[in-house]
């Protein structure tokens, strides 16, 4: 990390060159930042001239080498999927008592079966108020459901991670999509050395996520569209339909081309190399071409024995991969990255020497190398 970098210098080089995803990891740390529909502001001046925000912040000073070692005692690969131990498909299973989820219903799954059985004392998830996306801190497994639909815009999760430690919870889940996932891999890793840093992240369960949306650039689109009718659900089908389909709370449902969506992304996410959340311990997605199933990547011990107790207690089934979904999800994750990469490198953003200036990541040459090698011809 570099030396005396706290609140100020978050402000130079996340916020006001519009790198800031909105992941809330530097909210509720302090009075002095906050985050309102989707932006994160500085409300007050801070005299600290280190601080967790800082720290905490997965778009500056990533430490590619340094986050994998401590998440999987290994250093970071050119692996298009990051580190795992396998790829399966799977959905919710009978316990989840006939639910018709979104997808496959693997998370919520997941985490109403780690409340159940009390490994964990509380979860946070991403609830919604209208479209607004909102953190939320649940306890009972009845709770998960509430939050089971898919956002596409980004939101502050990770600020009730910070609330729920604060209030003294020992044993937290957290559904974090990949931004968020490096930001609580970074917390994990405690990089401001204090001695008394305990882990209360049992473990985080990452999504899938190719782009967000800004929520105030979404929310003038959508109104354009539907007035002040209500939203019941927003869905994005997988290839190759290429549309967003808005269902409202009268019934109807509207489509609107994915090309007019993806103008709605803010810059941030540009620069994003992450497609399948690598530093969680089990990553979700939907299946291409099978809507009611996920991709399921199990990536530590931990989350390979969650999943493993999950299925045998009837809360999930898993299933082998199709060799054409592999190919396609290694193909898309390993695009993301070469073009993520290339922005970044074209920028200045990578391996910036100290004396100059901060770097957004940082990764050993050779693995950038063989990334944007093996890459040739993903566009």
């Amino acid at each position: 990390m570099v030396k005396n970098s706290g609140p100020y210098e978050l402000l130079s080089d996340v916020i006001h060159k519009d790198l800031c995803i909105g992941c809330g990891a530097c909210i509720d740390l302090c009075p002095y930042f906050k985050s309102y529909k989707g932006k994160t502001a500085m409300l007050f001046p801070c005299t600290f001239s280190e601080g967790k925000c800082f720290a905490y912040c997965p778009k500056v000073e990533l430490d590619l080498d340094e986050l994998s070692r401590h998440c999987f005692e290994a250093p970071y690969s050119a692996d298009p999927l990051g580190h795992y131990h396998s790829i399966e498909i799977s959905k919710a299973g009978r316990e989840m008592g006939g639910t018709q989820f979104q997808a496959g219903g693997t998370v919520s799954a997941i985490m109403s079966f780690a409340l159940k059985k009390g490994y964990l004392d509380g979860a946070v998830l991403t609830g919604r108020e209208g479209l607004l996306p909102v953190p939320c801190f649940v306890t009972q497994p009845e709770e998960v459901l509430k939050c089971a639909t898919s956002k596409y815009t980004a939101a502050p999760t990770v600020s009730a991670l910070n609330r729920a430690i604060q209030d003294g919870y020992e044993a937290i889940g957290i559904v974090a999509t990949p931004c968020q996932a490096q930001a609580i891999a970074l917390m994990r890793s405690s990089r401001l050395d204090e001695n008394d840093c305990i882990d209360p992240v049992h473990f985080v369960v990452g999504l899938f996520c190719t782009w967000s949306l800004d929520f105030r650039a979404f929310e003038d689109f959508i109104e354009e569209r539907t007035g002040t009718e209500s939203i019941a659900k927003v869905d994005i089908p997988p290839p190759p339909a290429e549309i967003m389909e808005v269902y409202l709370a009268n019934g109807a449902k509207l489509e609107m081309p994915l090309d007019e969506i993806r103008k709605l992304t803010p810059e941030s996410c540009s620069y994003c190399f992450d497609m399948t959340a690598e530093f969680s311990d089990i990553s979700v997605g939907v299946l291409e071409g099978r809507p009611d199933m996920n991709t399921l990547i199990i990536r530590t011990e931990r989350g390979q024995k969650l999943v493993r107790e999950a299925v045998d207690e009837g809360y999930l089934i898993v299933d082998g991969i199709p060799e054409d979904a592999m190919e396609h999800l290694t193909w898309a994750s390993e695009n993301k990255k070469k073009r993520a990469l290339k922005k970044a490198g074209d920028a200045g953003m990578i391996n910036t020497p100290d004396a100059e200036k901060r770097s957004m990541v940082r990764l050993r040459g050779e693995i950038l190398e063989r990334i944007m090698v093996a890459s040739q011809g993903c566009e």
